[in-house]
């Protein structure tokens, strides 16, 4: 590790402590040359492959983002979506994979929302498993309902 002020090529590790629940390491560093110390903050990059091939890294931010829009005019509010985005995250990182296909990312959006907000969750399904048809929406009303042990409608 480079010092940030004069560039030396060595430094010493002085003290290190888990950061972020466990996802990050935090190490408080000295350089020998010029005697200053700096914090360093050590994560796995945990990376997505898309469907085209490119390969990007996970973003927690984007994920909430995806669902802020399906949760438009829903009342949930951003600290929902906040927790949201956690659970998709140690979900993911949960699986011990370095990098997971944007597909499994959806498939564990779909779970958490699903509690989150019906209608959200419809509007998410939809988009993601590309539905054409009323009959696609009808198949998934069902399974919600099937899901709930009832037969009574879905609030809006």
């Amino acid at each position: 590790m480079h010092c940030p002020f004069c560039r030396h090529p060595d430094t010493r590790v002085v003290d290190s402590r888990a950061a972020e629940d466990g996802a990050a390491i935090r190490r408080r560093r000295t350089c020998p040359e010029c005697g200053r110390r700096f914090t360093t903050q050590e994560t796995v990059l945990l990376m997505v492959s898309k469907r085209s091939g490119v390969t990007e890294p996970f973003s927690r931010e984007k994920v909430i983002a995806g669902v802020r829009r399906a949760c438009q005019g829903r009342p949930v509010s951003e600290d929902s979506l906040a927790q949201l985005g956690q659970r998709v995250e140690e979900s993911i990182r949960g699986t011990g994979a370095a990098e997971i296909a944007s597909h499994e990312v959806g498939l564990a959006i779909l779970g958490p929302l699903r509690d989150l907000d019906e209608v959200a969750y419809l509007r998410f399904a939809s988009v993601y498993r590309g539905f054409e048809t009323l009959a696609d929406f009808e198949a998934e009303i069902e399974q919600l309902r099937a899901a709930r042990g009832d037969r009574e409608p879905i609030e809006e």
